[in-house]
């Protein structure tokens, strides 16, 4: 009876633990939200740096071939970064975004109507308006998921209910930006972020809840996809780094010119 007891105690106070732990992850919210309007931004991240002049054009190439894309979609429930990753930077006012995503398709189709003389008169749409691109971001996720931790020391050597409970996931996400300038191609900025969290979804199911609403009674509210939030607020921070290294920019020289043989020689 007494070990019974204890056990329960036990239990209890994980029980508590984890219930700090869920609202603590589950009340924030989406670290990337809100709107932006040419330079004027509503409802952005207090945390987001923002620029008082645009540094110059940028567009965003995320290569959806690479094979962690799949890891992106399963894990993070995300399809594309690229809509949250603009409207980051449009809110920041530190570059001026330019469509060469989906967009693209529908800017095409207008210029075939106008060739075909399809659209009004002066509707003024004709070569040599679109503007270019200065600097390409690409964007990439690094994925770890350690089992284990806190969960798996408390909850590993305690009575198993109904046999749900399992242990803690720690979520790690880490993300790097790749800045290059379009017309030499030469790197001029790079920066990491990360972001980590606890996956309770193993100590919930314990107690027969589901990861939907029902969760709201533990925690607040884990929402739909805390991943998102977690992989979200690793980009904000990987942005926020990169904004304050190019505040404080300094141009990359060559002796004798970028491309001209450099100064590492090798022999004839």
């Amino acid at each position: 009876m007494r070990n019974k007891a204890i056990a329960g105690l036990i239990f209890g106070c994980s029980l508590l633990f984890l219930s700090g732990c869920v609202s603590h992850v589950t009340q924030s919210t989406m670290p990337v939200t809100g709107a932006a309007g040419g330079a004027h931004a509503e409802q952005a991240s207090a945390k987001l740096e923002r620029c008082e002049k645009p540094l110059g054009t940028i567009a965003i190439y995320e290569d959806v071939t690479m094979p962690w894309y799949s890891q992106l979609r399963d894990y993070y429930k995300v399809d594309r970064l690229t809509p949250l990753l603009r409207l980051m930077i449009q809110q920041s006012n530190c570059f001026v975004v330019v469509e060469r995503g989906p967009g693209m398709a529908g800017m095409r189709f207008e210029r075939e109507l106008a060739e075909k003389g399809e659209l009004r008169a002066g509707s003024n749409i004709k070569k040599g308006q679109m503007v270019a691109v200065d600097y390409i971001l690409t964007p990439t996720v690094v994925f770890r998921d350690t089992t284990g931790g806190v969960g798996g020391a408390l909850i590993g050597k305690l009575p198993k209910v109904g046999g749900l409970f399992g242990g803690v996931a720690i979520k790690d996400a880490t993300v790097t930006l790749l800045l290059t300038e379009s017309r030499s191609g030469v790197q001029v900025a790079a920066s990491e972020g990360s972001s980590k969290g606890y996956d309770m979804y193993t100590a919930i199911g314990a107690l027969g809840l589901t990861k939907g609403s029902d969760v709201g009674t533990i925690g607040g509210g884990f929402g739909t996809t805390p991943e998102s939030k977690l992989l979200m607020t690793a980009f904000l921070d990987a942005y926020n780094k990169m904004i304050k290294a190019v505040r404080n920019y300094k141009m990359q020289k060559v002796e004798g010119g970028l491309g001209k043989g450099g100064r590492l020689k090798v022999q004839d």
